[in-house]
């Protein structure tokens, strides 16, 4: 496992190379049925990953924003879940809140967990049973045991959070927000909507390891590659504060479940 994620982290370091060099240069951007924001690098990304990854465990299943999925991925031990550039709207705007994100799932969990967020120079590590590092610093969860005045990325604070949450600088790239809790940078984060696998795979990896507690929205274990390949939400935070956090988001996330 440990000269397998090496490998893993080499490619995503290559990845995020790839990346660098094409931002801030013109290249064609649209936007999905969903409204979320892709660009030509995106694909160009994915495809040098489908084929490096594939490379180095052609068993494995895969999973990726950018590519259609095939349901053989199904009956796979092993899938690489992957977003080729998480945080698609801050690498078109020239912000440095991206990232590529990296997972080998096994039997439903993560197993290797890589994001490497070249603009900010930046490179995220985790194994299962082996820690989270960052530029090789062991990374640790905070320590936060009460809510008040939770550290949270946001641009702004919902109006019924403001007293209680304090907001800090949010970067576009969700798997970059969880990273900042398993690096004590912020106490939670919160998503409290229908997500995608991919978004989240590595990341959760990375806060677990670190200490952190990572649910989904309603506090429930995260499972990967499922049919379809969502979640409702996810919650990563301090371990003490997590409970907390759940019975205060809880009734937000059932509500919003129950309209759809």
């Amino acid at each position: 496992m440990a000269d397998l994620s090496a490998a893993v982290a080499d490619v995503a370091r290559e990845a995020g190379a790839l990346a660098l060099s094409r931002w801030g240069t013109g290249f064609d951007t649209g936007a999905k049925p969903d409204g979320s924001v892709i660009c030509a690098v995106d694909l160009e990304v994915d495809r040098f990953l489908h084929a490096r990854l594939g490379a180095l465990d052609p068993e494995a299943g895969w999973l990726s924003e950018e590519t259609a999925d095939d349901p053989a991925r199904l009956a796979r031990t092993r899938v690489w879940v992957v977003d080729p550039i998480d945080g698609t709207r801050d690498y078109v705007r020239g912000r440095e809140g991206w990232a590529i994100s990296i997972a080998l799932v096994e039997n439903g969990r993560p197993v290797i967990g890589v994001l490497d967020a070249s603009a900010r120079g930046e490179r995220w590590l985790a194994t299962a049973g082996g820690g989270a590092w960052r530029n090789g610093a062991r990374l640790a969860a905070s320590t936060r045991a009460e809510l008040e005045s939770a550290r949270v990325p946001a641009d702004a604070l919902a109006k019924a959070d403001r007293g209680t949450f304090t907001a800090v600088a949010k970067p576009n790239s969700i798997a970059l927000r969880m990273a900042m809790v398993a690096a004590g940078e912020a106490d939670l984060v919160a998503t409290l909507r229908w997500g995608n696998e991919w978004d989240i795979a590595a990341a959760a990896l990375i806060a677990a390891e670190a200490g952190a507690s990572v649910t989904d929205a309603l506090g429930a274990p995260l499972v990967f590659n499922r049919n379809p390949p969502r979640a409702f939400g996810v919650l990563t935070s301090a371990p003490a504060i997590h409970a907390a956090a759940v019975e205060r988001l809880g009734p937000r996330a059932a509500a919003a479940v129950a309209g759809g």
